[in-house]
């Protein structure tokens, strides 16, 4: 096992060094699929056989042209000790995309493949960086995040407690590069910085903005509206997510989150009286669409809470909403619209939440109060 922290890049050993590479690593896992995975592909291409599973002498003459031990690419992830012998790039993205068929096109896949996406903030954003890595989109990838993971993050991220501790951002691209050893990251562990800003933007298709910062929600918007880089944000939202789609692609004069925040600069917002953050704060996050129970929680950090409360249910589903959009844009649909949208597994499933609109609208106001008292 890898004893640097922040140890996050596989590294590819040659099949003439594998001998050796594995006696210098007692206890060391070594993982060999590749006839399985061939197989796999064997039937893939073969569909005929998905009920006749008559196949074998079929397959062994396909199997004949990859028995060579060279092929393929062995990798080593050192911080679980693992030794992988990966298919080839290209079988191995057919592999990985064979169930991904007419949902997504063939060139959908490749374009949402070609990809590139920043994801900033590794929260929420794991989820999204992880979902879109699972569905074989950008292969190009920015992640961002200066926190380390602690014990409490744990209710809502995929990870153990072993990354307690572990820069998020590096966590991150060590689950991405073990579905995908082939993809390309670039890492900040110091978070988006004015430094760095414009290296995270450099060729970015499409930007998953999660920070926790308000100033540099703004700020990446600015420079992202002046670069026709569209930008999604998931927040969640008790069970429930908030959905922000602003699309800098299509129109540069779209104002910043939808116009929720007015005109409003970052640099105004730097400057702005702590007694007026809260409000603004409650605009940024759609304190309009937030559940009850998460305005009344929010009111109580401080008091008797010390963070506001989070759900993995509201966290893994902001994964799957913001990857799906992320695909959809990136393959040029123009049916998804920016706006701010509610992802409310209430509004579905509660039999009598149409009825209680006036009680929600009631705690929203009394939500507002308390930040306003507060300050």
């Amino acid at each position: 096992m890898s004893k640097d922290k922040n140890t996050w890049q596989p590294i590819e050993i040659v099949s003439s060094q594998l001998k050796a590479f594995i006696e210098q690593h007692p206890g060391i896992f070594v993982v060999d699929e590749i006839r399985r995975n061939i197989e796999e592909i064997f039937l893939l291409r073969n569909p005929k056989y998905r009920f006749d599973k008559n196949y074998k002498d079929e397959f062994e003459k396909f199997f004949d042209s990859y028995r060579s031990e060279n092929f393929g690419n062995w990798f080593y992830f050192s911080w679980i000790n693992s030794l992988v012998r990966y298919l080839p790039e290209g079988l191995h993205y057919e592999l990985r995309t064979g169930r991904n068929k007419q949902l997504i096109t063939a060139e959908e896949q490749a374009r949402f493949y070609n990809a590139n996406i920043a994801f900033l903030g590794m929260s929420v954003g794991s989820h999204v960086a992880v979902v879109t890595a699972m569905t074989s989109g950008a292969k190009h990838i920015k992640l961002a995040d200066p926190d380390v993971f602690s014990g409490d993050n744990l209710n809502r991220v995929r990870t153990g407690f072993q990354n307690v501790g572990t820069n998020k951002a590096v966590v991150v691209a060590r689950q991405i590069f073990e579905i995908n050893p082939y993809a390309e990251i670039e890492l900040y562990t110091d978070g988006l910085t004015g430094e760095n800003a414009e290296n995270i933007l450099g060729n970015t298709d499409l930007i998953v903005e999660e920070m926790d910062s308000p100033y540099w929600k703004l700020k990446i918007r600015e420079l992202a509206r002046d670069r026709g880089i569209p930008v999604l944000m998931g927040t969640d939202n008790g069970d429930s997510v908030i959905v922000d789609i602003e699309r800098y692609d299509i129109n540069k004069k779209l104002p910043i989150l939808n116009g929720c925040i007015g005109k409003m600069t970052a640099e105004q917002l730097k400057s702005m009286s702590p007694k007026d953050l809260p409000k603004v704060a409650g605009k940024i996050a759609g304190a309009d669409l937030t559940v009850p129970k998460m305005l009344n929680s929010v009111a109580e950090v401080g008091k008797s809470l010390y963070s506001w409360p989070q759900l993995g249910t509201a966290a893994n589903m902001c994964g799957s909403v913001i990857s799906m959009l992320a695909r959809r844009i990136l393959v040029g649909d123009k049916n998804i619209e920016s706006g701010r949208y509610s992802v409310n597994t209430d509004a579905i499933f509660e039999s009598d939440y149409k009825r209680k609109w006036l009680s929600r609208k009631i705690e929203f106001i009394k939500f507002i109060k308390k930040m306003m008292s507060n300050t």
